[in-house]
This record gives C-alpha cells, sequence and structure tokens, in this order.
C-alpha cells in the first residue's frame, strides 16, 4: 500500500514536486552566495558550520514527524562513516573553489557530478551503460572541459596561481568526482537506511570530522562571516528537507533536469552580488554539460520505461 500511496502522489502532484525542487535549488544558491561572501575562509572550517548548523532545521523536521527519538538508529554505522568521510571531502574541496571561482563557473563545474556517477557506476558496481549514454558523457565532458580551459591555462603563469582559479577548478572536479563516490555510498544505504537517518547521520559525521581540520588552520571571524557561514548551513539543511520531500511528489526524471536552474541563478546572484560575469567558454560549455545531462535523465526515463513494460509483460503459459 504504501508503493501504492507513493505512485499516487507521483502522478497527481508533479508540480508540487517540482516547485520544490525549484525552492530547494534556489536556496542552495543562496547557500552558495553565502559561502562565497564569507571571503576565503578555510574549507574545513566552512565544512563545519555546514554541516552544524544544518542538523538544526533537520532536528525541527525529525521532531514535527515524531521520528526524533529513532532518527539516529541503523544497522549500518560503518557504511554512514564512509559516507560521511566522502562526503567531508567533495564538500572541502567544492567550497576551495567556491571561494576562488565566479560563482557560475563554480555552480557549472559541479554539474561534472552526474556524468562521473555515470562513468564510476560502470567501473565500481558493473551497472550497463550503453552506447548512447556513453556519448552523452563523452560530450559532457567536453562542456567542462571548454569552461574550465581559460582557468587551467593560468597554470601556466604565475598570475593564475596567484589567483587561485586554475587551483579552484582542480578542486571543484575533485569533489565532483568525490560526490559521485558518495552518491554511489547512498545508494547502498537507500536500501536499508531512513532518508532521515542518511541525512543526519551524514551532518553529524561531516561536523565531527571537520573539527580535525582545526590544527591546520581556522581564522578568526568577523561577525559577518559568522552569520553567513551559520546562515549557509541553515540554508543547506533546509534545501536539503525540501530536496528530500520533493521526490515524494513526482518522478526523479520529472523533477531533475530542473536542477539545472541554479546555472540561471547562479548568473544573476554572480553579477548582482558579486560583479561575477560569466564568460563565453562558461555559458557554451555550460549549455554543453546541460544538455548531456538532459539526454542521460531522458535516457533513464526511457529505460525505466523498458524495465517496467519487461515486468509487467506475463509470457504465454506452455
Amino acid at each position: 500500500m504504501a508503493v501504492a500511496a507513493t505512485d499516487l502522489a507521483t502522478e497527481r502532484r508533479p508540480l508540487v514536486g517540482i516547485t520544490l525542487k525549484i525552492i530547494s535549488v534556489a536556496i542552495f544558491v543562496a547557500m552558495s552566495s553565502l559561502i562565497k561572501s564569507a571571503g576565503t575562509v578555510p574549507a574545513g572550517q566552512i565544512v563545519f558550520f555546514r554541516s552544524f548548523f544544518a542538523i538544526f532545521p533537520i532536528l525541527v523536521m525529525l521532531a514535527w514527524r515524531k521520528e526524533l527519538r529513532t532518527a539516529f538508529h541503523t544497522t549500518r554505522p560503518i557504511g554512514h562513516i564512509m559516507r560521511g568521510l566522502v562526503g567531508v571531502a567533495a564538500m572541502g574541496l567544492g567550497f576551495f573553489g567556491l571561494t576562488r571561482l565566479p560563482l557560475p563557473d563554480a555552480i557549472t563545474l559541479n554539474y561534472a557530478q552526474p556524468l562521473i556517477v555515470v562513468v564510476f557506476s560502470a567501473v565500481f558496481i558493473g551497472e550497463v551503460v550503453r552506447l548512447y549514454r556513453w556519448s552523452a558523457v563523452l560530450v559532457g565532458f567536453l562542456g567542462v572541459v571548454i569552461i574550465a580551459w581559460p582557468k587551467l591555462t593560468l597554470l601556466t603563469g604565475a598570475t593564475g596561481m596567484e589567483e587561485g582559479q586554475a587551483l579552484g577548478v582542480i578542486a571543484i572536479l575533485g569533489g565532483a568526482a568525490a560526490s559521485a563516490v558518495a552518491m554511489l555510498l547512498v545508494r547502498r544505504l537507500v536500501m536499508t537506511e531512513k532518508t532521515a537517518t542518511i541525512v543526519l547521520w551524514f551532518s553529524a559525521t561531516a561536523t565531527v570530522v571537520s573539527l580535525f581540520t582545526i590544527p591546520f588552520g581556522w581564522e578568526a571571524l568577523t561577525r559577518w562571516q559568522f552569520l553567513a557561514l551559520a546562515g549557509a548551513g541553515i540554508c543547506g539543511g533546509v534545501a536539503q528537507i525540501l530536496m528530500t520531500q520533493c521526490y515524494r511528489h513526482a518522478e526523479l526524471s520529472t523533477i531533475a533536469p530542473f536542477e539545472y536552474t541554479s546555472m540561471i541563478l547562479a548568473i544573476v546572484v554572480g553579477y548582482f552580488a558579486f560583479g561575477d560575469i560569466p564568460t563565453l567558454y562558461t555559458l557554451v560549455g555550460g549549455i554543453i554539460v546541460v544538455g548531456a545531462g538532459l539526454f542521460i535523465i531522458w535516457r533513464e526515463r526511457q529505460l525505466g520505461l523498458k524495465r517496467v513494460a519487461a515486468r509487467r509483460f506475463v509470457p504465454p503459459g506452455g
């Protein structure tokens, strides 16, 4: 009956799901903007604020659902800790890059993550990836190269190293790869664990692990930096809740394309808040990456429909 109820909600409330997805994307962009406005704060320190303050809206949601008492209960603590360690690496690298790149570039480069997920799914868990999706992945990576090329060429000169843009590109792509690994770990966890348990364990693990970066040099924060980073953490928690809820109302293939609205929001916020003007490389590369991502989503939907049809087919009795 639970599956039937979910299917009914999926059929009847797709607009609710899309709306929640767009709001969550907007809040995630706000989170990134707050982190960027705090300046070049050490990545480990940013991870702490992002993880610690995200716990509070999650706890409020769990208390409202009366699930607080059982939220931490799990039979797979090692799986949660591994996901947390990889997630901390992904966040740390991503935040390092975010503080050193224009906002549109940083957010658009993160679109490499679903492309890397396809590659890792084939390599590490044996998922069958056929020619269409491999072609889309290759085209998508071409878009990533176009976005990153002007920054990576700065490695040959002192200016690029001083500005940190080349290192920012490398960090974000490394973070996208780590995030792809985290996604594979989450795929395994969702088979036995509740979403709230996964989210809460991750935030708690990331908070504790980030404290080990204190000896590597945390900074004394100004009042604005503290408020910006705390606000970023709260935004992250709220956006995570909304993103989780949106999938209760519509199918993944319906929701996923709206992730790319973050590119438009990043361009607008980047221009008005930070004076960032997207380059032709960013726009052209971004369109290519988005197009490849949308094709992968469409292909996943087509394969999903074929699998459902195959399960419904009843062969004639012999």
